[in-house]
């Protein structure tokens, strides 16, 4: 299952971006790390399904949800995903292979500088002086 979710060349390419682990202490060495390719095969299952980290089953990747989670939360703070990200745009621009006539831009991540149209001002609804009712 761990090479159809990540195949010899995508590993190839990916395996080199990532960090290198610290060394494993010799007294109380704790358990042994999951295996890279293991938790990258876990992180695509995740979202190329949509399931919870939780809900990870241990027999697609051999590690569970939570290891899958911290490894992309690691890799992200590192820039893996953006080095794999420049380094396929690279290869489908030289094997002229990409066209961004049709783009899509999540709004998500693209901050609107000059901001939308403006919305009428809303009523306050705090604390204001009301009639005496006696």
């Amino acid at each position: 299952m761990i090479e159809e979710l990540v195949p010899d060349q995508l590993w190839s390419r990916v395996q080199p971006l990532l960090p290198a682990r610290p060394p494993r202490r010799s007294r109380y060495p704790g358990r042994l790390p999951v295996d890279d390719r293991a938790a990258l095969a876990g992180i695509v299952f995740v979202l190329k399904t949509g399931i919870t980290w939780r809900e990870l089953p241990h027999e697609v990747a051999g590690c569970s949800g939570v290891t899958c989670w911290r490894r992309l939360r690691d890799w992200s703070e590192a820039g893996v995903f953006n080095a794999v990200h420049e380094l396929l745009l690279d290869q489908l621009r030289a094997l002229d292979r990409l066209d961004l006539n049709t783009v899509v831009v999540d709004g998500s991540h693209v901050r609107a500088l000059k901001g939308g149209r403006r919305r009428a001002p809303r009523p306050s609804i705090g604390l204001a002086p009301a009639p005496n009712t006696m």
